[in-house]
């Protein structure tokens, strides 16, 4: 293999565990954890005569074709998880390993010469079809499970709950109640969403509290496992030149987007359930907006970095309906894409009449000495006219102008996705003899800067951050309280009210409301930059 990764101090390498034994790679991987985390971990086995076994409920949906199976396939080929580990697939539909594999095989991305690693990782697979709210059908998982253990003294089991929430409660209660190993640790991978409202997600915590501790959950949000979001950590606080700058004396406002350039594509009817900000706002964007924000923490124990976003979110007061721009997409007649002429409404899996959005701007402030004033913005949408993530840290004019307006502000643009990037907007003398001005950047894009670079996928980190233990890049309880605190009035008023979302077009920008109040909220919008993405 010949894959190129970025190792701890930002250079590039071969990653040591593409050269190296199951037991070498899984002690690398445990010493490159900071020293802080350790105590964290104390109990971790990481022998490979241990087995380990991963669970994976909800066997035969999409987010398990398409994302999970792929990752644990990449994990195992790459020798980054134990070597004694069997994988365990769980749900209703009555399959079998061979059909499950037919499934994946599109998302799996087997390389040439990976074809023995292939078979041999299908091997280790097993199947069982049976009901998430049967006991018994939970003991003969846990049955086959001791068979694979084979009586060793010490086992480790993970459990994946891909599933719906309405059976969180059931599946959660026979897992505790027969199929927790009689020694070695348990962990609980739970997706999102974690409850609608601040009142069922409450419900949710205390249910799981009551069944297993709080370092055994693992409530995932995938934005955490993307790399520009974990490059924020080392931006802030690894850089001297951006802390003098980073607070409400030189910063206008921070806006945070996502974009999508496609609409539901026919799976409305399950969108509609949440809508635009339970599916993005109030968990992916705040999460980046608590990173951005918070406070130094003492150090990189995942507790001291939550402690820290926790702080930021408890200075923000629920937002209100005056501070948010609510759209839903309709078709664009003139298109010559038949998707980009059906609107929202049009999707026959939504409900008739919906006034569900599927756009959302709101402006929050934080509360503290630091961002006292300063906006932050996030803008989340869907059928916009570009896919995007970014952070876009706009800085304050220059005081005292001497180029009669000619200057445009200072930006940190720190791009999630497409094409992990970090720029910053500055002002220059055009080349040549005139003095005249012009927008350019100081860049760093990935694709460029490091050639041949393999980035990890999000799930890839954080799989194999459960594996190691580390709950740094996973949402903890008091984190999803605060959360659901900001955003829980808003969304009842949305819906007791019936609130009608402004039309915008498929293909746009999203509504103009939207740029009115971002201008409101004191950023500026110059339209004359664009980004050009460098060559790679």
């Amino acid at each position: 293999m010949n894959r190129r990764y970025v190792n701890g101090n930002g250079n590039q390498s071969q990653h040591p565990v593409l050269r190296a034994s199951t037991e070498e790679s899984l002690a690398f991987i445990r010493q490159s954890l900071k020293s802080e985390e350790m105590d964290h971990l104390e109990g971790t086995h990481f022998d490979s005569h241990f087995p380990h076994v991963f669970v994976t409920l909800g066997a035969s949906g999409d987010l398990a074709k398409k994302k999970i199976y792929p990752t644990l396939w990449w994990l195992f080929r790459d020798n980054l998880i134990p070597a004694a580990t069997t994988f365990y697939g769980y749900a209703r539909s009555n399959l079998t390993v061979e059909s499950l594999r037919e499934k994946c095989e599109q998302y799996m991305k087997v390389k040439p010469g990976e074809e023995e690693r292939y078979e041999e990782f299908w091997r280790l697979n097993h199947y069982v079809a049976g009901s998430y709210d049967t006991e018994e059908d939970f003991v003969k998982l846990n049955k086959l499970i001791e068979r694979h253990e084979n009586g060793h003294t010490c086992a480790n089991r993970l459990f994946y709950l891909a599933l719906p929430p309405s059976v969180f409660e059931a599946v959660t209660v026979h897992i505790r109640h027969t199929c927790m190993g009689p020694k070695g640790w348990t962990r609980i991978i739970i997706e999102k969403p974690f409850g609608r409202d601040a009142a069922t997600s409450q419900m949710l915590t205390d249910h799981l509290a009551a069944l297993f501790k709080e370092e055994q959950l693992y409530r995932i949000d995938h934005y955490l496992g993307k790399e520009m979001v974990q490059n924020l950590m080392t931006l802030r606080f690894g850089n001297r030149i951006f802390s003098p700058t980073w607070n409400r004396e030189n910063v206008a406002s921070v806006q945070i987007t996502f974009k999508e350039p496609f609409g539901t594509q026919g799976r409305g009817g399950y969108f509609d359930e949440f809508g635009i900000i339970r599916d993005v706002m109030q968990n992916h964007l705040l999460q980046i907006l608590s990173l951005v924000a918070m406070e130094k923490p003492a150090s990189c124990h995942p507790d001291d970095i939550r402690n820290e976003k926790v702080k930021v979110l408890r200075c923000m007061k629920p937002v209100s309906l005056d501070e948010v721009v609510l759209g839903q997409y309709v078709g664009d007649p003139e298109s010559s894409d038949p998707e980009a002429r059906l609107g929202y409404l049009d999707d026959r899996t939504v409900p008739p009449g919906s006034n569900t959005p599927t756009y959302a701007m709101a402006a929050l402030k934080i509360n503290n000495e630091r961002w006292d004033g300063v906006p932050f913005i996030l803008k989340c949408g869907k059928a916009l006219n570009e896919r995007k993530a970014e952070v876009r840290i706009q800085y304050q004019d220059v005081p005292g102008d001497i180029f009669d307006g000619k200057g445009k502000r200072n930006e940190l643009v720190i791009r999630v996705q497409p094409g992990e990037a970090l720029y910053i907007k500055m002002m220059t003398k055009s080349p040549g003899i005139t003095f005249d001005m012009e927008e350019t950047e100081l860049d760093l894009t990935y694709g460029s800067r490091y050639k041949g670079l393999k980035l990890p996928d999000a799930y890839e980190r954080l799989i194999l951050d459960v594996f190691c233990g580390s709950q740094m890049h996973f949402v903890r309880s008091d984190e999803l309280s605060e959360a659901w605190r900001i955003f829980t009035p808003l969304l009842h008023q949305i819906e007791k009210q019936n609130i009608r979302p402004i039309p915008y077009k498929y293909g746009s920008r999203g509504p103009k409301e939207a740029d009115e109040m971002a201008k409101a909220n004191n950023f500026a919008y110059y339209g004359s930059y664009k980004w050009v993405r460098p060559h790679c």
